[in-house]
């Protein structure tokens, strides 16, 4: 009997130890746990072509892409097209229709096709009434892409100078434009938006710097309606165009991205529904070349 007693207190005084000890173990192990951290720390994924990488990786993906081709962009623009994209260029700016005194920012469109046409444009309206300023600014995440646009511009004669419009250079990313609110009253986009990693943040950007009452006009690769067509298509792309990409560019790599990130892009009504999420009214498109690509349309209201 006379053992009893410590051997009961020793029970009652190890249990409760015990049960503290394993909650201590338990919480450690919770706060440790490889699946928990890996999860909470997992990097977010995009496409970059049919590629799945880590978001933070794609814009580095696609500036290397720009820069290794910038100095032959247009050359194999003319190839791939069949000059087509001039035309389809012309048809863009003529449904912008702007006039003196607008204020452009040109996204994705560091060679000028957009912007030189724009200013074209603008000198075949005559002379600007007084006060009627016209500006555009050539923006690209790229600066390779802009040293070729200033080279054409120079070449050309299309100088702020020579032009009376004024033209700007700017590198920046369209996704975080450093451009204040309500700068410009339209906002062109041409065949760029498709190698952004966030399209949501660019269409809401471009909403930010628009005045109210200004356009947004995008020029993109898009989906034929019929299934044939689009079949002849693809063929043409994936076996074509990285081959005159190897013989023009002598790059086959970056223009193996070109076709596969145009497969990813959301078709026209995706698009256009997007355009609308981001705060557009009167949204519309209009297909091109059965849909080889498409104008996307809407206005800051």
């Amino acid at each position: 009997m006379a053992l009893r007693k410590p051997i009961l207190k020793l029970i009652t005084t190890r249990r409760p130890l015990q049960c503290i000890s394993r909650v201590r173990a338990y919480n450690t192990q919770e706060r440790e746990s490889p699946s928990v951290a890996a999860t909470r720390e997992r990097p977010k994924q995009t496409h970059f072509g049919f590629q799945t990488v880590h978001e933070e990786e794609k814009w580095k993906k696609v500036h290397d892409v720009f820069e290794t081709v910038a100095e032959k962009y247009d050359v194999m623009n003319d190839a791939m097209s069949f000059g087509i994209h001039r035309v389809w260029k012309d048809f863009f700016m003529q449904r912008l229709a702007p006039t003196h005194g607008t204020r452009l920012i040109d996204v994705a469109g560091g060679t000028g096709d957009i912007s030189f046409r724009y200013v074209n444009y603008l000198r075949n309206l005559g002379a600007a009434p007084e006060g009627k300023r016209s500006s555009v600014t050539v923006c690209d995440i790229n600066q390779a892409m802009l040293d070729v646009g200033k080279a054409r511009a120079n070449k050309h004669g299309l100088t702020s100078e020579k032009t009376g419009v004024d033209m700007n250079w700017l590198c920046s990313d369209a996704e975080k434009l450093s451009v204040p609110d309500e700068t410009y009253t339209a906002y062109t986009i041409a065949f760029g938006v498709r190698n952004c990693t966030h399209v949501d943040k660019v269409l809401e950007e471009a909403y930010r710097v628009l005045m109210p009452g200004g356009r947004f006009m995008c020029l993109e690769f898009s989906q034929l309606p019929n299934d044939t067509l689009q079949w002849l298509y693809d063929q043409y792309s994936f076996q074509v165009i990285p081959v005159l990409g190897q013989l023009i560019a002598g790059q086959w790599k970056p223009y193996q991205y070109l076709v596969e990130s145009i497969r990813q892009f959301p078709n026209q009504e995706k698009f256009k529904t997007m355009i609308e999420d981001a705060g557009f009214r009167q949204v519309t498109y209009e297909n091109l070349t059965f849909g080889v690509c498409a104008i996307h349309s809407g206005f800051k209201i």
